[in-house]
C-alpha cells in the first residue's frame, strides 16, 4: 500500500481510528533528532526497498517527512479538493449500504456498477492530487502497516496499487527477486479461459492458482484444435469413420435440457413453445472467440449472414423445426448452427427432441419410438452422452438415463446433470449426486439453471444469463454448505459443468484420434491412388480451369474475328435488303391477296403491259420513284445495325456452343450479357451514323453502268429464290386439304369462275361457304389462287429481267427489280463503311476486355467454385483434389496436436511439483491423450 491512501481520502478516517499519541509513537526513531532522524529514515527505506511486493523500489531517493508535522497541511490541501472527492465517499459509502443489505441478486449487479464508477472516480482523483501523494508516500510507508482501514476502502487501494505498480520493470541492483505479479495482471492473462469457463470477469470472482490457470488455457487450445479438426473432416465426408466425439445432450421433455444448453451458451436462443418443437438435431458448435467481444450465430447450410440478435436465432430455430410436419413430428435431417462469442468454451453438442411418456391426440403413434430411434443413432460411441435428469424425479424413472445405459453399460462416457436442485430437500439432492446405484465414471453435475423470475424493482438482464444463473447457484449451494461445499465431494454449478465438458470432450477425442488417425491415412492412400490412375496426378483447381476454359474462348473468338469482317457484313445486309426489295415490288407491282369472291376491278396499267409502255408514263415513273423512296427511307441505319448486330450474337452464341462454357450455364449467360451489354451500348451511336451517311440518297440516287450490271446478275437469284418459296407455300396448301392436289384444283377453279363473274356467289365474303365448298376450303383456295398468280408474275418478271431491254439504265422504268437491287447493293456498301468502324471494330476491342472483368476479377471463391462444379467431370476431379487436400491438411494438424501435446505434458512436469503434476494426471486418468 502507498501513499495514495491521502489521495483517495483515507486521512480522515485514520485521523479519527489512530490517536495522536499513536502517530508519534509510529513516527519515532532510536536515532538523534534533526538530520540525523531524517538519515535514519533513509536507511530503513533502502532496506525495505528491495523486497518483493515493494511498489518503492525504483523511487528517487528524497529526504522523508514526518507524517504528523504534515497534518495541518494536509488538511488544508484536502479542503481545495474538488467535488468529485465527495462524490468518491458518497459511492464509498452506497457500497458499504449495498454490502451489508444485499436485497437480491439484481442489488449485487447495481453494486458491481457502482464499484466501478467508484474506481473510476479514485483514478481521476488520484491524477489531481498527484502533487500530495509525492510528499506524503515516504511518511505514510512507515506508519499503514499498523493503521487499520475499512475493508472497502482497502479493496480500493489494492486495487489502485496494482494498476500503479502492474507495469514496473524488476530494475533495481544485484538481481534480486522480481516483484510479484499483480492480480490484474493474472486477470489479463487469464482472461479467455475464465470467460470461457463461465467465471466472473473479475479478479476477485476467478479462485483458481496459476498452475490451474495455465492448465486451462492449454485444455481450450487442445479442445480448439481438435474441434477444428472435427469441422474438417465434416466437410470431408463420405465415411463414419472419419469422425471426431461429439457431447450429445438427452432428455426428456421436462428434465431442463433446454435450460441447461442455454446457460452453457448463456442466452436465450432454443425454440419454445407448448408443443413438441424441437423435431430436428440441432448440432451446434460453440466457437471461443477471445480477440472479439461480438457474440452471433451463423447457420452454415442456410447461407445466411451473421446473426448478433439471439432471438433471431430462436425464431429461425424455431421455423426450422417446425417445418417438419405434425404427421411426422421428428426428421433426422440436421441443423447446424454455429455461435462465435469469447463468453463461450470451444464444445460441440448436439441437441436431440426430448424423450416423451405420452402420445398426444394429433401426433403419430409410432412417435415415441422415432425419437428413441433418433436418440439411439446419436449416443452411440464414441459420442459422449450429457444425460439430463430432474432432482424431483427418482433415477430409476430418469429416459436419458435408461436410454445411456442401453449404449453405455459402465457409464464411461455419460455425464449425468441433475437439475432444478432448488426443488428437493438438499440432502436428498446430494444424495443424488452421490448415486451408487447408477454410478456414472464421469459422475453427475447438479445445476440450477432456471432463470428465477425477477421481483421487485430490478429486472433481469437477458445479455448476461451465465452470470445471472451462476449468483443463482451460489447463492443457493453456499448457503447449504455440508451438503453442496467442498468437503461433500459433489460437483454443483453450470461453471463446473461447463469446465467438465471441455475436459471430457478433448479427452474423448483425444482416445478416438488414433482411431481416427489410421481411417485418415487409409483414406488419404485411396484417394493418392485414384487421383494416379483417373487424373494421371493432374492438378485442378476452379481458378485454373476458369483461366483455361476464357483462354480457349478467346483464342476461338479471335479467329472469328479474322473471319468476320466489312464483306460478311455487306452480304448479311444485302440479303436484308434484298427482303425488303421484295416487299417494295409486292406493294407496288406485283398481285395482292383478296378476301372475297368479288370481281375485281380492271387495272388501266397492268404489269404485263409494262415492257411495251409508254417511256414517259408518269405512272410507272411514279412506282418507281416511291419504290426508291419506301427503300431508303425505311430506317436503314436502324436495320442494318440490327441484322448485324444479331449476326454477331450469333456467332458468340455459337462460339460458346464449340467452348467448354457450353456446359455452364453461369458462364454462358455471362458471355451472352457481355456481348449484349457492348453491342447495346453501341447501338444508337451507330445506327444514327448510319443513317446520317445514306441521308443524301434519300433524295436522289445515281446508279453507274456497272452497278446496274451487278444489279442485273443478282436480281435474278433473288427472283429466284422467291419463285422457290412460293411453289413451295403451294405444295403445303396441297398437303394441308384432305382431297389433296385434285381437291384443290377444284377448288381454285370455282375461285376463278366466281371473280371472272362466270358464277355469281351470294354473300361474297364466303364465310359461310358456296358451291359446295366450306369456308375453311374455300379460304386455303383463295391462298392457292393468290400463290398461283404470284408465281406467274415472278416468272414473268424474271424473264423481263434477263431481256436485252433490262441491259441499260436508261431503262430503269421498264426494270424496277433491276434497279431496286443496284440500290439495295449502294446502300448496304455505304453503310458497311460506318459499321465497321462505330461498331465491329469496337466490339472487337471491348469484348475481351469485358469478359475479364465478368469472369475474372469480379468473381468471388465461391462463385468460381460453382462454375468448376457445373461440369460433373470438372466437379469430380475437384472434389478428389480437395479430399485429398484435407485429409493432408488433417494429418498436419493432428502432428501439431501432437507437438502441443507433448510440450504440454513436459511443461507440466516441470513446471509443477510432484503433487500437482500427480493430481493433473489422476484428472486425465483413463481419458487421458495417445500422445
Amino acid at each position: 500500500m502507498s501513499g495514495r491512501l491521502l489521495a483517495s481520502g483515507a486521512l480522515s478516517a485514520l485521523t479519527r481510528r489512530a490517536p495522536v499519541q499513536a502517530v508519534r509513537r509510529f513516527h519515532y526513531l532510536p536515532s538523534g533528532g534533526g538530520l540525523l532522524r531524517a538519515d535514519a529514515a533513509i536507511r530503513a527505506t533502502r532496506r525495505r526497498m528491495w523486497f518483493s511486493g515493494n511498489a518503492f523500489h525504483n523511487a528517487v531517493i528524497v529526504r522523508n517527512a514526518s507524517f504528523a508535522r504534515f497534518l495541518p497541511k494536509l488538511v488544508v490541501k484536502f479542503i481545495r479538493i474538488p467535488a468529485l472527492f465527495g462524490g468518491f465517499m458518497i459511492g464509498g459509502l452506497a457500497w458499504i449500504q449495498y454490502q451489508a443489505i444485499q436485497v437480491s441478486n439484481s442489488a449485487q449487479e447495481m453494486y458491481s456498477n457502482i464499484k466501478n464508477n467508484v474506481t473510476t472516480a479514485a483514478s481521476s482523483l488520484w491524477g489531481s492530487a498527484v502533487d500530495i501523494a509525492d510528499q506524503t508516500k515516504r511518511g505514510w510507508a512507515n506508519t499503514k502497516d499498523q493503521v487499520e482501514l475499512p475493508e472497502w476502502l482497502q479493496k480500493l487501494l489494492r486495487l489502485q496499487e496494482d494498476i500503479g505498480t502492474g507495469g514496473g520493470g524488476s530494475g533495481g541492483q544485484g538481481g534480486g527477486e522480481p516483484p510479484k505479479q499483480s492480480k490484474a495482471g493474472v486477470a489479463v492473462g487469464a482472461a479467455a479461459s475464465a470467460a470461457a469457463y463461465g467465471y466472473d470477469q473479475s479478479p476477485e470472482a476467478d479462485e483458481r492458482t496459476a498452475h490451474e490457470i495455465a492448465r486451462d488455457d492449454q485444455m481450450m487450445i487442445l479442445t480448439k484444435k481438435m474441434i477444428e479438426i472435427r469441422n474438417i473432416l465434416q466437410r470431408v465426408g463420405q465415411s463414419s469413420t472419419l469422425t471426431l466425439p461429439s457431447i450429445v445432450v438427452i432428455g426428456s421433455q421436462s428434465s431442463g435440457k433446454s435450460s441447461v444448453l442455454e446457460a452453457i451458451v448463456g442466452h436465450e436462443f432454443l425454440p419454445k413453445g407448448s408443443n413438441m418443437v424441437t423435431r430436428r438435431p440441432i448440432e451446434l458448435t460453440l466457437i471461443n472467440t477471445p480477440e472479439s467481444n461480438v457474440e452471433y450465430g451463423e447457420f452454415p447450410d442456410l447461407g445466411l449472414p451473421k446473426v448478433t440478435d439471439f432471438s433471431m436465432i430462436q425464431k429461425t430455430l424455431t421455423e426450422l423445426n417446425l417445418a417438419v410436419p405434425d404427421s411426422q413430428c421428428v426428421s433426422d435431417d440436421p441443423i447446424h448452427l454455429r455461435i462465435y462469442s469469447p463468453n463461450v468454451p470451444d464444445l460441440s453438442l448436439i441437441d436431440l427432441p426430448g424423450y416423451i411418456q405420452v402420445v398426444g391426440h394429433n401426433q403419430p403413434q409410432e412417435l415415441k419410438q422415432k425419437i428413441s430411434e433418433l436418440c439411439d443413432k446419436y449416443i452411440q460411441p464414441p459420442n459422449v452422452i450429457l444425460a439430463i435428469s430432474a432432482a424431483d424425479v427418482d433415477l430409476a424413472n430418469s429416459a436419458a438415463l435408461r436410454a445411456s445405459r442401453r449404449v453405455d453399460p459402465r457409464g464411461e462416457r455419460t455425464i449425468g446433470v441433475i437439475t432444478k436442485m432448488d426443488l428437493v430437500d438438499p440432502m436428498q439432492g446430494a444424495r443424488v449426486l452421490s448415486d451408487k446405484q447408477y454410478p456414472l465414471r464421469l459422475g453427475y453435475v447438479g445445476v440450477v439453471a432456471k432463470v428465477p423470475t425477477p421481483t421487485g424493482l430490478f429486472k433481469r438482464d437477458t445479455g448476461n444469463l451465465l452470470a445471472t444463473i451462476s449468483r443463482n447457484e451460489n447463492a443457493y449451494f453456499s448457503s447449504h454448505p455440508l451438503e453442496f461445499g467442498q468437503q461433500a465431494g459433489v460437483n454443483v454449478g453450470t461453471v463446473s459443468l461447463r469446465k467438465k465438458l471441455m475436459h471430457v470432450l478433448e479427452q474423448t477425442m483425444s482416445a478416438s484420434l488414433q482411431t481416427t488417425t489410421d481411417a485418415i491415412q487409409q483414406e488419404l492412400e485411396e484417394a493418392t491412388y485414384e487421383f494416379k490412375v483417373q487424373y494421371n496426378d493432374r492438378p485442378l483447381s476452379a481458378d485454373s480451369y476458369l483461366a483455361e476454359s476464357l483462354d480457349a474462348f478467346k483464342h476461338s473468338f479471335k479467329q472469328f474475328a479474322e473471319s468476320f469482317g466489312r464483306p460478311q457484313m455487306h452480304q448479311i445486309l444485302k440479303d436484308a435488303l434484298d427482303q425488303r426489295v421484295l416487299d417494295q415490288l409486292a406493294a407496288k407491282y406485283w398481285n395482292k391477296p383478296f378476301a372475297d369472291l368479288s370481281v375485281p376491278p380492271k387495272e388501266l396499267d397492268s404489269l404485263a403491259d409494262l415492257p411495251n409502255a409508254d417511256p414517259d408514263s408518269l405512272y410507272w415513273h411514279r412506282k418507281l420513284d416511291a419504290s426508291a423512296s419506301a427503300l431508303t427511307k425505311l430506317g436503314v441505319g436502324r436495320l442494318a445495325t440490327t441484322v448485324v448486330a444479331a449476326a454477331i450474337q450469333s456467332n458468340i452464341d455459337k462460339l460458346i456452343g464449340q467452348s467448354t462454357f457450353a456446359r455452364h450455364p453461369f458462364a454462358r449467360q455471362t458471355i451472352t450479357e457481355a456481348a449484349s451489354s457492348i453491342l447495346n451500348d453501341r447501338f444508337y451511336s451507330t445506327s444514327d451514323q448510319v443513317e446520317n451517311c445514306i441521308k443524301p440518297y434519300k433524295f436522289e440516287i445515281d446508279i453507274e453502268e456497272p452497278e446496274w450490271s451487278k444489279g442485273q446478275a443478282h436480281v435474278g437469284g433473288v427472283l429466284k429464290a422467291e419463285l422457290d418459296h412460293c411453289q413451295a407455300a403451294m405444295k403445303n396448301l396441297e398437303s394441308g386439304v384432305a382431297g389433296g392436289r385434285r381437291k384443290l384444283n377444284e377448288v381454285m377453279g370455282f375461285i376463278d369462275k366466281a371473280r371472272r363473274g362466270d358464277i355469281i356467289v351470294e354473300g361474297k365474303d364466303s364465310r359461310t361457304g358456296a358451291g359446295g365448298f366450306s369456308a375453311e376450303l374455300l379460304a386455303k383456295g383463295r391462298e392457292a389462287v393468290f400463290l398461283r398468280d404470284r408465281a406467274d408474275i415472278i416468272n414473268m418478271r424474271l424473264m423481263a429481267a434477263k431481256s436485252r431491254q433490262c441491259k441499260t439504265i436508261k431503262n430503269k422504268y421498264y426494270c424496277p427489280e433491276v434497279f431496286l437491287d443496284a440500290v439495295a447493293t449502294k446502300l448496304a456498301a455505304t453503310s458497311v463503311l460506318f459499321l465497321n468502324v462505330e461498331l465491329l471494330s469496337e466490339f472487337y476491342y471491348q469484348f475481351p476486355r469485358e469478359l475479364d472483368a465478368r469472369l475474372g476479377r469480379h468473381l468471388s471463391d465461391e462463385q468460381i467454385e460453382a462454375f468448376a462444379k457445373e461440369d460433373p467431370k470438372i466437379k469430380r476431379h475437384l472434389e478428389l483434389i480437395r479430399r485429398k487436400e484435407l485429409l493432408e491438411l488433417v494429418l498436419e494438424k493432428i502432428d501439431s496436436l501432437r507437438q502441443l501435446e507433448g510440450r504440454g505434458k513436459a511443461s507440466r512436469k516441470g513446471g509443477s511439483g510432484g503433487s500437482s503434476s500427480s493430481a493433473a494426471n489422476k484428472d486425465r486418468g483413463r481419458w487421458g491423450g495417445l500422445f
